[in-house]
């Protein structure tokens, strides 16, 4: 059952945040619908918060039951009907006397003769006269998406000195060092214009971050210095425990179930602030949905999506 909140904050974020704590849900559980946005005023006079929607699904939550209506009164009896006499039954008749005078015994009813039946109609021949109906046609069941399946790693190959690989684990390492983080950076050659550098270790959802936040800062910073030296451009993937795949997959998610409520509430909503990667997944999930469209607004890094019904 779907439930919804109201809240308010000085900025979207702080109202998202407010929401959450009091829900003790995390944000992919939930779409926000910005009702108002916030204004500084003019020195400090006329200022109002931002005011968002957040609607959420309640699975322990009962459904309304309407109480049963009483029974309609029945209508009084008018004063003239309560005044008026009530008619007496006539009283039963007697019985006639029994006479004393014997009856006389009636001769034997003759037996009825039986008319012969008519002969039933035989049913196989009633079944052939009818048509037959044709079976219909079975329908077939939709199958689930399936799963996307995390793409196998091969096989690790410590990389040759002086490699575009070596240096991304070089510098990934000084760098993690310098965090106080005992992961260790693992490169591969995923295509002639990509590396993967994936970090294994202990307590890695430091590395990660909210939302993916450190480790996006931490692949910038690993593009930055690897394509520094200038030549060919090789793009540095930074990931921790699959989280990417796994990001992307709650975004899909995400976008179907929004693309869903606006299609059934024709009101458009706008998810929270997304760095460019993730809005390019949630655009190329809804791009085959007829009934929504999809656009960003706003400046970065608080650029977001609107979701928005497409009137026919």
């Amino acid at each position: 059952m779907e439930k919804s909140i109201i809240t308010t904050g000085k900025t979207i974020d702080l109202a998202v945040a407010a929401a959450l704590e009091q829900l003790q849900m995390d944000r992919d559980s939930v779409s926000v619908e910005v009702l108002e946005n916030p204004r500084s005023g003019f020195l400090g006079f006329g200022a109002t918060p931002a005011k968002i929607k957040v609607t959420y699904d309640d699975p322990n939550a009962e459904p309304e039951v309407k109480p049963e209506e009483p029974a309609a009164p029945k209508a009084a009896l008018s004063s003239a009907s309560r005044n008026m006499p009530k008619k007496k039954l006539p009283a039963a008749k007697q019985a006639p006397a029994v006479s004393s005078v014997p009856k006389m015994p009636t001769p034997a009813a003759a037996p009825k003769q039986e008319k012969p039946a008519a002969p039933k109609a035989e049913r196989s021949e009633s079944r052939q006269s009818r048509p037959e109906r044709a079976p219909r046609a079975e329908q077939p069941k939709r199958e689930p998406a399936p799963k996307k399946e995390a793409t196998p790693l091969p096989e690790y190959v410590t990389p040759a000195e002086g490699s575009v690989e070596a240096r991304a684990e070089a510098f990934i390492k000084g760098l993690l060092e310098q965090m106080e983080s005992d992961a260790t950076p693992k490169a591969y050659r995923m295509d002639e214009d990509t590396v993967l550098v994936d970090l294994v270790g202990e307590n890695l959802g430091i590395l990660i971050g909210r939302r993916g936040d450190t480790l996006d800062a931490i692949q910038h910073l690993a593009n930055y210095a690897v394509n520094r030296e200038g030549g060919k451009r090789t793009r540095i993937n930074v990931d921790a425990e699959n989280y990417r795949a796994k990001r992307e997959e709650s975004l899909e998610r995400l976008a179907r179930k929004v693309a869903g409520k606006v299609a059934k509430y024709r009101r458009s909503v706008t998810l929270e602030p997304m760095n460019a990667y993730e809005r390019h997944v949630i655009h190329a999930a809804l791009q085959d949905y007829r009934d929504v469209s999809t656009h960003s607004t706003g400046t970065e890094p608080n650029r977001r999506i609107v979701v928005s019904y497409n009137r026919k």
